[in-house]
């Protein structure tokens, strides 16, 4: 009759620290707001008019150490419980190199699609091992959803055009809610899914074997970014050092400074490679013409995800990072 949830449970390294800041903060704000609500009741009360039994003759209009002690004890606490929220919110949204497992996830109207770099798709479902860092990294394919696992105490906005990333390691097997907690359309109710968390060896076999209950791809990543590459015939110009196009060679670029035509210096990344295979006028690499179509609105946000997974690994074969 009572074994009702008032809070989800706790499933991630991060949802311990989560969890400890909000019973703070809830204990704190109840211990000063009870100061405050019994302390005013005992005060009218007591001085209430016609009570006789009380000496008002000694009343004074300020005390120092009192407007000290609820000024600066507060201050103190606030700045302590700052610095342990920013830490906690470092710890998921900071990044970082390397050690993890990254996934992709793709919002759209009204689902979320998951890819593995081993090719394994999702869809409504996310399978990951237990004990291991995860790297999510996230982008909308229409309008702003927010990817949400309570049971981990993690959200992270789904933005379109822009790829946001959060840190986060699940501890406990088992099934957990997932859910779009920003309003994105008439269906927004009905955008849940589940994640689930496996034991390491668990995963490694469900990976394996193409994942069970998951639409099963046969080729990586990286393997589907180099046939979706050679599709769209971006070798005849890219790779092919005598072709009537000149562009910039892309072995070895991932992760590297880019100079461009204008003067300035990017960093080839995720949103770099994405930005230039949608709208590659935007940043024109220096030396180069503007002679490559944009590709915005004839590839999907997965297909992107797979190229440039494709293009970081021509940055490790040419002993890039």
């Amino acid at each position: 009759m009572w074994n009702i949830p008032f809070v989800p449970p706790t499933a991630s390294q991060e949802a311990v620290g989560i969890s400890w800041l909000y019973w703070v903060i809830t204990a704190l704000s109840v211990f000063f707001g009870g100061i405050v609500l019994f302390g005013a009741i005992f005060l009218a009360v007591k001085y209430r008019a016609g009570n006789q039994n009380v000496d008002r003759s000694n009343a004074t209009d300020s005390d120092l150490r009192l407007e000290l002690s609820w000024t600066l004890i507060p201050l103190i606490l606030a700045i302590a419980i700052f610095g342990w929220a920013a830490k906690l919110y470092g710890d998921i949204y900071a990044p970082r190199e390397g050690g993890y497992y990254e996934v992709f996830v793709v919002g759209k109207q009204w689902m979320w699609h998951c890819q593995h770099p081993n090719g394994v798709r999702e869809n409504n479902e996310l399978t990951l091992p237990a004990g291991q860092l995860i790297k999510a990294t996230i982008i909308s394919q229409d309008v702003i959803h927010a990817f949400s696992i309570p049971a981990f105490r993690v959200k992270r906005d789904a933005v379109p055009g822009r790829y946001n990333a959060m840190y986060f390691t699940p501890t406990v097997p088992g099934e957990y809610h997932l859910f779009c907690t920003e309003y994105c359309g008439t269906k927004h109710s009905e955008m849940i899914g589940k994640v689930r968390v496996l034991p390491p060896d668990e995963f490694e076999k469900w990976l394996q074997s193409g994942g069970a209950g998951a639409a099963a791809a046969p080729m990586s990543l990286e393997e589907q970014g180099k046939q979706l590459f050679t599709k769209l015939a971006c070798n005849t110009c890219h790779m092919n050092p005598n072709s009537a196009v000149k562009a910039p060679d892309l072995n070895g670029l991932y992760g590297h400074e880019v100079k461009l035509a204008d003067g300035r210096t990017v960093k080839a990344d995720d949103a770099y490679i994405r930005e230039s295979i949608l709208n590659p006028g935007a940043k024109i690499v220096a030396g180069y013409q503007n002679q490559m179509p944009p590709y915005q609105g004839q590839i999907k946000e997965e297909e992107i995800i797979a190229l440039i997974a494709y293009i970081k690994s021509l940055a490790q074969a040419g002993g890039g990072n």
